[in-house]
């Protein structure tokens, strides 16, 4: 791969901070109370989630302009879930696209499929995330 763009954030846990290098972010982190925590800061799952809301939703644009198709109304959701996994903790993921009435159907099938298989993100996570498309 030749790299476009590289993003760099340092952290130091869960309690603690998470900080970009060009200092755009920087954000308390916390655990979620369903974890123990008090929930005073963002936390991983929640970064994950909208880091891949968003790539999810600029793909489908993307891949909406390749099928003529317009993407200008649709939405996404990504919903991370974290729990134990053997003997450590895994991911899940539920991706809730919401698309126009123009888009219902097998066209909106087809789009949401398409961009899953061209998202970097969803690149990434194939074969190690479960990742559940729902169509609203």
């Amino acid at each position: 791969m030749d790299a476009l763009y590289t993003a760099a954030a340092t952290a130091n846990g869960r309690e603690g901070r998470a900080v970009s290098s060009d200092g755009q972010l920087d954000l308390p982190l916390a655990m979620p109370p369903a974890l123990g925590g008090n929930g005073k800061g963002t936390n991983p799952e929640q970064l994950f989630a909208a880091g891949y809301a968003a790539c999810f939703a600029s793909a489908m644009a993307a891949v909406g302009r390749e099928m003529k198709l317009d993407t200008k109304d649709a939405s996404v959701t990504a919903e991370v879930s974290i729990g134990k996994d053997g003997d450590g903790f895994g991911l899940a993921v539920i991706m809730r696209v919401e698309l126009p009435d123009s888009l219902a159907g097998e066209t909106g099938r087809k789009l949401v499929e398409a961009t899953h298989a061209y998202c970097p993100y969803s690149k990434a996570t194939r074969g190690n995330i479960d990742v559940e498309l729902v169509i609203e």
